[in-house]
């Protein structure tokens, strides 16, 4: 793309009087400058009048060598078109236009850093003399991104001149790029013994310009927060451009002037028990290597930035951190922990309180703390009060076990304690009836239970209706009583009872047991002599019928005998003497066949 600058002037205009007695003129209009990039085509257009026409006008196009010389790259009259050879411009260029139009257009294709000359348009006239215009061509050629890098080791602030902070560099622009060092949005510029910006400018071997600066500060530790970048201007066809290098942060090297100590861990209030974290440190950089940490009062001192605890009351205090420079010059830190704390619970009247049935009785429950507590009572895992009183009103035997106050530190999650109390109440024994004292067994043991309430503990007998006493007796106490098992004989109906006693009365309670296995047991044996009666009237209702062992006397056993050897069973009778022999196969055999089927059998 090529881009003319500047208004055509009036170049060259010769008048002269011909011998025809006509005034004679050529005129050249040409533009100042074209620009183009490196690689692309340049057309250089000459605008011309002449009043001899066509067959009496010369073009020459010339361009001027870096000595001022002029060179001719072309030649054109009325017969002929000359392209001049040997010259840089060979095989680049060609021109349009004959002069009929008064137009005449150099192009020159892929345009080269050299080529950046001033070319000339010259009309000659066979009578009206000579004129020429000129145009400069200029070349340009984009560079690349820049590219900016900062030092890596830390800057100390003590430096009494300026150092070096970091290299900007941008390579392959035509004409020369410029860089510019900004620090956050200011432009920097050199202040003698604070800012120095040195550059350095680079002819590459391709004619192009490769420009490098060094920016050398005199860091303060401001500096440390501070961004620093670089801006590249270049040209192109038609004006300039500019584009920014990425931000870079200079390490800057300070002492300290203050140290800070703090609780890490836990966040929040800290209570005895907690693992407590201490960290330490000062505000120079690098941080100082010699850091210390105490409890102020204390003789001991913790060469560590990071100090950990296991945190008792007796660990609040002031904690002081220490940090010295490079020139051992102390820096201090401090802070406060405070370690809160609950103790245990105190539970007045303690362990036990004995109180009458119908009675009230107040127990109190407090915990020292250093911060404001609340407390609830539990009886069997249920709240029955808040506060830290209890009073227990018209106590009865339901009232009667422990209580359980708890005290809690609201302010801190988990912070909390306990105590008991259990409370007896005073009464005679009081049996708990239960669903059934009337019952039927079928077993010849029962298993009965007696539930008393009382203070002090009832004394429990097990008594049976033969005047037996039972000493195998199984007893725990329970809050307000005892609860009492005992394992019953039954062979017949029975019955059992509960006797509990204490000083101030007594209570029983009486099982009605009937027996249900004797009456069993003598209508199996009836129902068995029945069967059997049965039976027997069957078998001899057959036998007299003949269908048990035939009466006529003694058979063959070998007759129709079968691959099984016979089993042969002997029956009496109470009302005969005679013995009968059944076989397997229903036959009879009277007694004095019985010879004979023993010695079958014996076979």
């Amino acid at each position: 793309m090529a881009v003319r600058r500047g208004s055509y002037l009036f170049l060259g205009l010769f008048v002269t009087f011909s011998t025809w007695g006509v005034w004679a003129y050529v005129e050249v209009n040409m533009e100042d400058r074209v620009e183009v990039f490196k690689g692309d085509m340049a057309q250089i257009t000459c605008f011309f009048n002449s009043s001899e026409g066509l067959g009496g006008t010369i073009i020459q196009w010339f361009y001027v060598t870096r000595g001022t010389e002029k060179q001719r790259i072309y030649y054109q009259d009325s017969g002929v078109n000359l392209l001049e050879q040997g010259t840089p411009f060979t095989g680049r260029i060609s021109v349009n236009g004959t002069g009929a139009t008064g137009v005449v257009v150099l192009t020159i294709n892929n345009v080269q850093l050299t080529d950046e000359l001033e070319f000339i348009c010259l009309i000659r006239g066979l009578t009206e003399g000579v004129a020429e215009g000129r145009t400069k061509l200029k070349v340009f050629q984009t560079p690349e991104l820049p590219a900016i890098e900062g030092v890596q080791t830390g800057i100390s602030v003590n430096k009494d001149s300026p150092v070096q902070v970091g290299i900007c560099e941008v390579k392959n622009g035509f004409p020369k790029p410029n860089i510019t060092w900004y620090r956050n949005e200011t432009p920097l510029q050199d202040i003698p013994g604070e800012v120095d910006v040195v550059p350095t400018v680079t002819v590459e071997s391709s004619g192009l310009f490769s420009v490098k600066s060094k920016l050398n500060l005199k860091v303060v530790k401001e500096d440390k927060d501070d961004k620093f970048y670089c801006e590249v201007t270049y040209f192109v066809p038609g004006g300039t451009r500019m584009t920014e290098t990425e931000r870079i942060s200079i390490p800057v090297y300070y002492p300290p002037t203050a140290v800070k100590v703090w609780v890490e861990s836990p966040k929040g209030k800290i209570k005895e028990g907690d693992s407590v974290e201490l960290h330490c440190q000062d505000n120079g950089n690098p941080p100082s290597a010699i850091i210390s940490i105490k409890r102020l009062g204390d003789d001991d001192s913790f060469d560590t930035n990071i100090l950990k605890l296991n945190v008792t009351r007796r660990d609040s205090g002031v904690y002081q951190c220490t940090a010295y420079d490079a020139e051992f010059e102390p820096y201090h830190g401090n802070t406060t922990v405070f370690v809160n704390y609950l103790d245990d619970a105190v539970v007045k009247p303690q362990e036990s309180v004995i109180v009458d049935q119908g009675k009230d009785v107040t127990v109190t429950c407090n915990a020292l703390s250093s911060l404001q507590t609340q407390t609830v009572w539990l009886k069997d895992g249920v709240e029955v009060s808040k506060g830290h009183t209890l009073t227990v009103e018209d106590a009865s035997f339901d009232k009667a076990g422990t209580y359980v106050c708890v005290v809690t530190a609201p302010e801190i999650e988990g912070m909390e304690t306990s105590g008991s109390l259990h409370v007896n109440v005073k009464g005679s024994p009081e049996i708990l009836k239960p669903k059934e004292t009337e019952m039927e067994s079928y077993e010849t043991t029962v298993d009965l239970s007696c539930d008393v309430r009382g203070f002090p503990t009832p004394e429990v007998i097990w008594s049976t209706s033969d005047a037996q006493v039972l000493d195998e007796v199984m007893q725990m106490v329970i809050d307000g009583g005892i609860q009492s098992r005992v394992s019953v004989q039954v062979t017949s109906d029975i019955t059992a009872t509960c006797s509990a006693s204490n000083e101030l009365g007594k209570d029983s309670l009486t099982f009605n047991i009937k027996s249900k296995g004797s009456g069993v047991i003598i209508a199996v044996i009836i129902i068995c002599i029945l069967l059997l009666a049965i039976l027997g009237s069957v078998l001899y209702f057959l036998y007299k019928k003949g269908k048990i062992c035939g009466r006529s006397g003694k058979q063959d056993l070998t007759k129709e005998k079968s691959s099984k050897d016979n089993i042969v069973v002997e029956m009496k009778s109470d009302n005969t003497e005679e013995a009968v022999l059944l076989g397997v196969n229903g036959e009879k055999q009277l007694p004095s066949d019985q010879g004979g089927a023993y010695l079958d059998m014996q076979k």
